[in-house]
């Protein structure tokens, strides 16, 4: 049963205690699973226009591919090819339209030139989570005890504190440090982040504008609001921003996943566990959170039997495999050079090149659960994250030094160990080594 048919939703938005009007503007559609925030910019109430705008455009192109959806959802048991990489490039296309059609706008009326809107976009589909997003609105995710941002900020100030150039403090006194550095409409195009999330039971998610967020010190601050049942939840994060100023408007949507009081600790404690792996991995440890989410959703968990070979020693492969849960055992010939557990992984090099398997690897006391990274997923992350892959590729030569070093320090052991000296006549001075030495054959 997918978590798309049992979602509670709750929405609100409020003018706030500074403003005349609401530029915000927000969707929620039951049977698409569709939640849209879109927080408009611009004088003249452009930015209210563009925000509607925006919703609108998503919506009709969502809802035109309704079939679309249905067939990735009835994908789950084999019954189309419609693939996750076709829904993140519908949902990119959707806003891409919204952003044309508010351009075309702004240039038929000059009191709108340069209106835009940030937009974020939640598309439930199964058991996964789709993201579209642009611009400083926010989408969380609360799991357990869990609660993190899963989108960046396109913001002066986020950009800054990326580059690391200056300190946060020199950053605050930063003049339009807020200003935004995408957005929907004010260009005929726009570069949109895309994410995709495996949801399950007891999963919350929030969708918010900056008039909220903005008063939040922290992501955890959401969690008492986020506790209470029904419209409650959405009232309580309302009346939190405006306690706190309320100098902007405050649109929020609530989504928790399954039905009422159901958590799939199960789920939850595998997410945790394939999360916590990876980020103790090298490859993988100056990742911040949402970079491990985009990692984690190119990944497969994958289970062998006991027995069952996972890699084979002269095949050529295009995987990366790491330990979630059992043991496996890695062997050349009939010898056996180690075993692995959780958190231990083999095959890295297959991410880069495609050489054969220098060992094979089979499943030990019992079943294993296995990661494991595709070689074409691997590349796809380093082309579309620029910044992930800089920071994967380091740490991959640091991986690759590691590994030389090993290999140096055992060559100069074997030669260090060849070149020792025959010390048996100074340790057994009475035994005549010559008369023990072996000689030819019926000597």
């Amino acid at each position: 049963m997918s978590v798309s048919e049992f979602l509670r939703f709750y929405a609100a938005t409020d003018v706030g205690k500074v403003r005349d009007h609401n530029e915000d503007n927000f969707l929620v559609d039951k049977k698409l699973s569709l939640f849209v925030v879109a927080d408009g910019m611009g004088g003249h109430a452009a930015g209210e226009v563009a925000s509607a705008i925006a919703v609108r455009a998503v919506h009709e192109e969502i809802r035109r591919e309704k079939e679309l959806l249905d067939d990735y959802v009835a994908g789950a048991t084999g019954a189309s090819k419609v693939t996750t990489k076709d829904i993140v490039a519908l949902l990119e296309h959707a806003v891409q339209r919204a952003c044309s059609k508010i351009h075309q706008e702004a240039a038929s009326d000059p009191t709108k030139r340069g209106m835009g809107t940030t937009l974020s976009a939640l598309l439930v589909l199964g058991h996964q989570g789709f993201i579209a997003h642009v611009g400083d609105s926010r989408i969380y995710l609360a799991r357990g005890a869990r609660t993190q941002q899963v989108t960046e900020d396109h913001t002066v100030y986020n950009e800054l504190v990326k580059r690391g150039k200056l300190t946060r403090e020199q950053i605050e006194k930063v003049q339009q440090k807020n200003a935004i550095t995408r957005a929907v409409g004010v260009y005929e195009r726009v570069e949109v982040d895309t994410l995709v999330i495996e949801l399950i039971g007891g999963d919350t998610l929030v969708l918010a504008s900056d008039g909220l967020h903005g008063y939040l010190e922290s992501p955890e601050e959401l969690n008492g609001p986020l506790s209470l049942e029904g419209d409650a939840s959405v009232k309580a994060l309302v009346d939190l921003a405006n306690s706190r100023g309320g100098r902007d408007n405050i649109t929020t949507i609530v989504i928790k996943v399954g039905a009422e009081g159901a958590v799939d600790a199960a789920e939850a404690k595998r997410a945790a566990l394939k999360r916590d792996v990876l980020a103790n991995m090298a490859l993988f440890a100056r990742l911040t959170e949402r970079e491990l989410l985009r990692v984690m959703q190119a990944v497969q968990v994958r289970e062998f039997k006991e027995g069952e070979v996972v890699i084979r020693e002269g095949d050529r492969g295009d995987e990366l495999f790491i330990v979630l849960e059992g043991k496996v055992r890695v062997s050349r010939g009939d010898q056996t050079i180690t075993h692995l557990g959780p958190g231990e992984h083999v095959g890295e090099m297959a991410l880069i090149r495609s050489v054969p398997r220098s060992a094979t690897v089979t499943a030990v006391g019992g079943a294993a659960v296995l990661i494991a990274i595709r070689r074409a997923d691997f590349f796809e992350i380093l082309r579309k994250e620029h910044e992930v892959a800089v920071k994967m590729l380091w740490q991959f030569l640091g991986v690759l030094a590691d590994r030389l070093d090993q290999t140096n320090s055992e060559l100069h052991e074997m030669k260090r160990e060849r070149a020792a000296e025959d010390l048996t006549a100074e340790i057994f001075p009475e035994v005549d080594v010559e008369s023990i030495a072996p000689g030819p054959p019926n000597a």
